[in-house]
């Protein structure tokens, strides 16, 4: 057997190499020459002495199925340890911002670019991984994919380097999203590659190519050092106000579920390995049935309803597709629930992480689920806020203290808490359950936890090779053929809803007018402000390869009008309860002010220590989009161009009120998340639309005050100067409306 010695490019000594041992007969293993671990050699074969004993424990035999091996090392583990891998951490950013939130320090000093090395460790994780045992760390911007092998390697060199030698778990978010500006080449490569959104991979109506979509995705976080991705995302999208309605795959129980089985098949692998990547499927048991379309993140936005008693089809992306993987994994390896309260689907009226129904009776006895469940992020946190993005989110439980809320979040059935970086409430809870059933009790209950945890650390390979090649990191994330690929399904994502006269394709170069768009001033959902700003909504240099451009509209032979889908609040807002109103306003999908006249008046849930009533209506009340300069904009345009055609294009995270616009428009293009270019190749006959709406575009605001926010498809849709009605599934390609194996199935 060989042995080779890595050196890696590290600005410190420490844990600056790995030592790599290739197996004929075997997996590659991996250790840091800092960390004391000894190789042990068996039967011809080596194994790693992780723990440091000298002997071959059967946690440590690789050849083992991987839940003996979890077995067996949760049994060694002390109550402390497994508490720690209970541990989620909040955000960590390579390097640590250096204020604000998820801030961190070097030796007690804020980032230095100019001193210091990104990818060194910041006094708040070595911490936690030391002194709280944490494992599993959540990585949100990096520096560079060579910055982030980098960290990971330390990372996991200082794990080895403790204990039973158990590496760490990095996670994401979903991170392939675009930058719109940026210049596709198919010989260049990029930081990652650019896909759309979830909601425009579903217009795609393919699941084939959202399994592509992980497979690639897959090989760029594992080279990241990433091995478990908190994704994907298949809430039914019933309710079209909702805030996360774009991290969804639609309104479609069939192609969420389609789309769902195809991720977690692509992100995992045909089989458990070191080029697998855990899915950690969201949000159990669907949160896309917020009242009025206010999100759980906000105490405004704590009730999921159901008017329409259509509890059970949300489960389906879940039980038909995240659960009944075609591929030997069998099943999204993590379960995530959401912050909401189902309202009055259980016995009791309280966030779904803490609902024993829920996570024990429902998920694990009645659909036989044994995979991670993790809490979304600060569900234990205290609650102080009916606005803020980070508030702590113990919606129904917020009379408990921290211990008992950890306490009742494990007798819930849940495995692991996300955000929390402190073992001590765990350890409470621990106490709080021995003096209520036994220590024998609850140690097993702890135990069955921590198989599940390692069970997932084990069968990605972690435990055998946790090390990355920065080079060969570099050479991966973002390879060309990886853009390539990501850019294909871009075009393949963008619906054509009207084209009339054949206006498009502009197969000839002609002149173009493009105007530039305002955007109020805002603020980041974390509160960040942001300025106004009145620019070009589009990368001009790219458009002047494919037309010529003006600034004249009477030079002109046609127009591009780039804007975004109306942009409101979150259904509450200050001023409000300044006035003497409950604070609750409505959540617009139409550019003009609207008046929620048939909104209810009365609201089916409420109640929030931090208020005195429970009716949460905002019936009678002005919503105001802060984007209503798009639909003056496309006006504007109009008149300008004097008959000339005016192509629109709308990039969608939402459902619309499409009356507004669409006869001003010739031609009409809905997106979700694309890059310029993508949109330039279609309009220019590049390339040919295919894809279909993934979701209803409602008549109006009436018709969506009055549908029913658990249940899909029962709005009346937008029917358009052509006839077309901007239904699930509708869509134009240069020959008219689609009409493929792709409707039929899903319709």
């Amino acid at each position: 057997m060989k042995k080779i010695l890595s050196l890696l490019a590290f600005s410190t000594a420490a844990f600056a190499q790995h030592v790599e041992i290739k197996q004929a007969k075997g997996p590659t293993l991996a250790y840091s020459t800092q960390s004391s671990v000894k190789i042990i050699k068996k039967d011809g074969l080596s194994f790693k002495d992780l723990n440091k004993n000298g002997k071959l424990d059967i946690y440590e035999d690789w050849r083992k199925p991987v839940d003996v091996r979890a077995a067996d090392l949760a049994k060694q583990l002390s109550v402390q340890e497994i508490a720690g891998l209970m541990l989620y951490s909040g955000h960590q950013a390579i390097p640590a911002r250096p204020d604000g939130y998820f801030a961190g320090t070097y030796n007690g000093k804020p980032f230095d670019p100019k001193t210091m090395d990104a990818s060194e460790l910041t006094d708040q994780q070595k911490k936690f991984l030391k002194e709280d045992n944490l494992r599993h760390i959540l990585v949100t911007t990096v520096s560079s994919p060579e910055d982030a092998a980098k960290w990971n390697n330390k990372i996991q060199a200082f794990c080895e380097s403790v204990g039973k030698g158990i590496p760490a778990n990095n996670s994401t978010d979903p991170r392939h999203g675009t930058q719109a500006r940026a210049e596709f080449n198919a010989a260049a490569g990029g930081l990652i590659s650019m896909w759309p959104s979830s909601l425009g991979m579903a217009a795609t109506f393919k699941p084939e190519l959202i399994q592509q979509f992980g497979r690639v995705a897959a090989q760029e976080y594992r080279a990241l050092g990433i091995a478990t991705a908190l994704s994907p995302q298949v809430d039914m999208a019933t309710e079209p106000r909702w805030l996360r309605f774009d991290g969804t795959f639609g309104e479609s129980s069939k192609l969420s579920a389609a789309m769902a089985e195809a991720y977690c098949n692509g992100f995992q692998n045909e089989n458990w390995g070191a080029q697998s990547v855990n899915a950690m499927v969201k949000h159990w048991p669907g949160g896309g049935a917020g009242e009025a379309g206010r999100d759980a993140h906000y105490a405004n936005g704590k009730f999921a309803v159901y008017p329409g008693n259509n509890f059970n089809e949300h489960l389906i992306p879940f039980t038909e597709g995240a659960f009944k993987l075609s591929g030997q994994t069998k099943k999204a390896a993590a379960v995530m629930p959401y912050y909401t309260i189902s309202w009055n689907q259980t016995k009791e009226n309280v966030a779904n992480n803490y609902n024993k129904y829920l996570v024990t009776d429902l998920l694990r006895k009645q659909y036989g689920y044994d995979g991670v469940v993790c809490t979304d992020w600060s569900v234990t946190g205290d609650h102080k806020a009916m606005d803020v993005f980070i508030d702590g989110k113990v919606w129904g439980v917020e009379n408990l203290n921290m211990a008992e809320r950890h306490y009742k979040i494990l007798m819930a059935g849940a495995d692991q808490f996300g955000g929390n970086n402190d073992m001590k409430p765990i350890i409470d809870a621990y106490a709080m359950g021995v003096k209520e059933h036994g220590e024998a009790f609850m140690r097993a209950r702890m135990e069955q936890s921590a198989v599940r945890l390692l069970r997932n650390i084990f069968q990605v390979g972690l435990f055998e090779n946790p090390y990355q090649n920065p080079a060969e990191t570099k050479a991966t994330v973002g390879k060309p053929e990886f853009m390539q690929t990501g850019y294909q399904a871009q075009l393949q994502s963008i619906v054509l809803l009207k084209n009339k006269g054949n206006v498009l394709p502009i197969q000839t170069k002609k002149t173009i007018y493009i105007p530039k768009r305002f955007i109020a001033a805002t603020r980041h959902f974390l509160g960040f402000p942001i300025p106004a700003s009145n620019d070009f909504p589009i990368n001009m240099e790219l458009v002047k390869k494919y037309f010529n451009v003006t600034d004249n509209p009477t030079e002109a032979d046609l127009a591009l009008v780039c804007i975004e889908n109306p942009k409101s609040s979150i259904g509450y807002d200050k001023e409000d309860v300044a006035k003497g109103g409950n604070g609750y306003v409505p959540i617009s999908l139409q550019y003009s002010d609207y008046v929620a006249n048939d909104a209810r008046e009365v609201s089916i849930a409420g109640g929030d220590p931090l208020e005195n009533f429970t009716n949460r209506s905002y019936k009678g009340k002005t919503a105001k989009t802060r984007n209503i300069t798009d639909m003056e904009l496309i006006e504007e345009t109009r008149q300008k161009m004097q008959g000339k055609p005016v192509i629109v294009s709308v990039n969608v995270s939402n459902p619309m009120v499409f009356a507004e616009i669409e006869g001003k428009a010739d031609a009409i293009l809905a997106s979700f998340g694309v890059q310029d270019q993508a949109i330039l190749d279609i309009i220019s006959g590049k390339a040919e639309p295919q894809a279909l709406l993934p979701m209803q575009m409602p008549a109006s605001m009436q018709v969506v005050e009055k549908q029913k926010e658990d249940v899909p498809f029962d709005m009346e849709c937008h029917v358009d100067a052509e006839g077309h009605r901007y239904d699930f599934g509708f869509g134009m390609n240069w020959k008219g409306v689609i009409q493929d194996a792709r409707v039929q199935k899903y319709k």
